[in-house]
């Protein structure tokens, strides 16, 4: 399985859950017009939106119509996950452009068909560890097939790895069991495992991370969460 770059933290919020789930095409949809809408600037290029829904940047609810979504931007690299039982998706952006670089993820949630949520967290120069430039190398290098139906995991084993990773950062290395992979990497803004480093090197301990949102991809075997610390 694979966790998704957790870098982007702070959102809170009560996902919107369709009745039954959502299939996946019609969210893969969902975040290719996210993708549209954010290089054109446009925000009408989303999927309908529904007449309550919420938009939050940086844990901070925002017009829309005014925030990074009406700017439009180069995108260099995107990187989607869709979560079928939640009606969710996951995008994470990479803008290299040396004027302005960002790296931007959004989780957007979905119910009866239109987008009830998207909550947007937003990071450029002043964020810790940004590193556009880098943050794409390492992006591009990763294989993102899909995971052959027989071999993938359960989306509660998927949330349970997560869980173990986000525990390490309160509970201190050794004191909980990762499922690292043996080529584990993490890229964590645009900071990368160095050589002869592994995923359990350089994690931090004593830092509570709370209020866990999860977009979980059996398909991929992957998780994204938004948190609090």
């Amino acid at each position: 399985m694979r966790l998704m770059p957790l870098l982007f933290i702070g959102v809170l919020g009560v996902s919107a859950q369709g009745v039954g789930g959502c299939d996946r095409p019609s969210l893969v949809e969902v975040a290719k017009r996210y993708v549209a809408a954010q290089s054109l600037g446009e925000v009408r290029y989303l999927k309908t939106l529904s007449a309550n829904s919420i938009y939050t940047e940086n844990d901070q609810v925002t017009n829309i119509t005014s925030g990074i979504l009406s700017q439009p931007l180069r995108i260099d690299h995107s990187r989607s996950i869709h979560d079928t039982k939640a009606c969710s998706t996951y995008t994470e952006l990479i803008i290299a452009d040396p004027t302005h670089p960002y790296v931007i993820g959004s989780q957007i949630y979905v119910s009866n068909g239109a987008i009830s949520k998207i909550q947007t967290l937003v990071t450029d120069k002043e964020d810790w560890l940004f590193n556009a430039q880098h943050t794409l190398v390492y992006a591009l290098r990763e294989n993102w097939e899909p995971i052959p139906a027989d071999n993938r995991d359960t989306r509660e084993t998927i949330q349970a790895a997560a869980d173990a990773y986000l525990d390490l950062f309160k509970k201190g290395s050794g004191s909980v069991q990762v499922p690292w992979a043996d080529d584990c990497k993490r890229l964590e803004g645009g900071l990368y495992t160095a050589p002869g480093d592994t995923c359990n090197s350089g994690v931090p301990s004593g830092v509570d991370l709370v209020n866990r949102r999860y977009v979980i991809d059996e398909t991929l075997g992957a998780v994204d969460v938004f948190l609090n610390f």
